[in-house]
């Protein structure tokens, strides 16, 4: 029962770091265009990352029972996943990398399922969840992100063309707020719900084991015999955690997405936004766990290449690139590891 618990506060502690770790997605082009305030970005964005967290559960349930074989789980698989996942998002945030909480997550627990699994590859269920869902994504998100803020960039400056700057300035100024927002939204409702994922996997997996059998009456809500549905108070758990995540901000992050990667003005902004927002929120509709990271972060690149091309500088996408390589076989590593050693106390 302890061990539960403890699992649950690495799960908020976990949470609260993917806000304040993915917070630069949905505000660093409404900041760095100065449309927003810092202050008021991040308010909005705590906002809209609630909204979005609450609605749906497709990627929870992907996340808890999509990816590895729940029968091989235990609480230690669970607490090495996510130490694993929150080791890398400090180490990443602390040098202003912009990697994907979501791919650490998902390394951290197939790491820890294999090593509770003693190394039965069996236990990763690639073809139904990891291949189509993980892995396949990851590859054409990223392009998908690039060629869609190009595209409507691009249809964006034939249309507007004829306007003049300010003019374009003026309209854009407003209309980067509403994208920045569905974009927030479209955040909360990819990545809370993998950490409601978690903890229900953990509620299943303490069920299982027995270790809820003798609770008290005030405790039997956290009895799950059954993967399903994700519990209400775990949904309200997540989005108030990573809101509260979000409202403190990302500034390392913030300045290379917003400021180091290509100058942006408002329409550039509104075109990354809403072509993010628009891929990551189909994705949350079909229980994708995508990495919201690498969309917003291609999109604002396709968007400076359709620009001018030699707008983008180049050596921070590089540096950008290694960390999503790194960050599965970086995170698997260490739930691997931590899985074993917690196995042998």
């Amino acid at each position: 029962m302890i061990t539960f618990f403890v699992v649950v506060f690495a799960a908020i502690v976990f949470e609260y770091s993917n806000g304040f770790h993915d917070a630069a997605n949905a505000i660093a082009t409404v900041v760095s265009t100065k449309v927003l305030t810092p202050r008021q970005a991040i308010a909005m964005a705590a906002i809209f990352n609630l909204t979005g967290a609450l609605l749906g559960g497709a990627v929870a349930s992907t996340i808890g029972k999509g990816l590895v074989d729940t029968n091989f789980v235990t609480m230690g698989t669970v607490l090495s996943a996510l130490i694993a996942a929150f080791a890398w998002n400090i180490t990443t945030w602390l040098v202003g990398l912009p990697s994907s909480s979501s791919h650490a997550l998902i390394g951290g627990l197939c790491g820890a399922a294999l090593a509770t699994a003693r190394g039965d590859w069996s236990v990763l269920k690639w073809d139904s969840g990891l291949w189509p869902k993980v892995v396949v994504p990851m590859i054409t998100s990223p392009l998908a992100g690039f060629f869609l803020g190009a595209l409507v960039m691009f249809a964006l400056f034939l249309i507007f063309h004829r306007f003049t700057p300010a003019a374009v300035h003026s309209v854009f100024g407003k209309l980067q707020i509403f994208s920045a927002a569905w974009m927030a939204h479209s955040h909360g409702s990819n990545d809370a719900q993998k950490t409601m994922g978690i903890i229900t996997l953990a509620l299943f997996t303490g069920t299982k084991a027995g270790s809820f059998d003798h609770l008290p009456g005030w405790l039997t809500f956290l009895q799950t015999p059954a993967f399903t549905a994700i519990p209400a108070w775990v949904t309200i758990l997540c989005a108030i955690t990573m809101a509260a995540g979000t409202a403190a901000g990302g500034w390392r992050i913030i300045r290379t997405l917003g400021h180091k990667m290509v100058k942006l003005q408002p329409v550039h902004g509104f075109a990354a936004e809403t072509s993010a927002a628009f891929i990551i929120q189909t994705a949350s509709v079909y229980g994708i766990p995508l990495s919201t990271t690498h969309v917003i972060s291609t999109s604002i690149m396709g968007v400076g290449a359709a620009k001018r091309f030699s707008g983008v500088k180049w050596t921070v996408v590089e540096r950008i690139i290694w960390a999503w390589i790194l960050t599965l076989p970086a995170t698997g590593l260490i739930g691997f590891i931590l899985a074993r050693a917690v196995a042998a106390l």
